[in-house]
């Protein structure tokens, strides 16, 4: 199941909600492990935009270096 932003943001705060109220929260919520996968999913956003980052900047580093050896051979001729 994929969730979207408002989702996310609503599981988020309805767990927040149970993680303040400690030891009086509901039997068997898995408050701490909803926390730990909210965060990972934070994590794997940011490593899928520096990721992204990444590889934009390779495609231009690869586009300037295409560009050069372009002019090298033109020139050569």
């Amino acid at each position: 199941m994929i969730l979207n932003a408002s989702q996310l943001n609503a599981l988020r705060q309805r767990n927040d909600e149970e993680l303040r109220k400690g030891r009086y929260a509901r039997h068997g919520y898995p408050a701490h492990t909803i926390r730990d996968l909210l965060h990972t999913v934070e994590a794997v956003k940011k490593e899928k935009k520096k990721w992204k980052k990444l590889a934009q900047e390779r495609g231009k580093a690869l586009e300037t270096v295409r560009e050069a050896a372009d002019s090298v051979l033109d020139n050569g001729n």
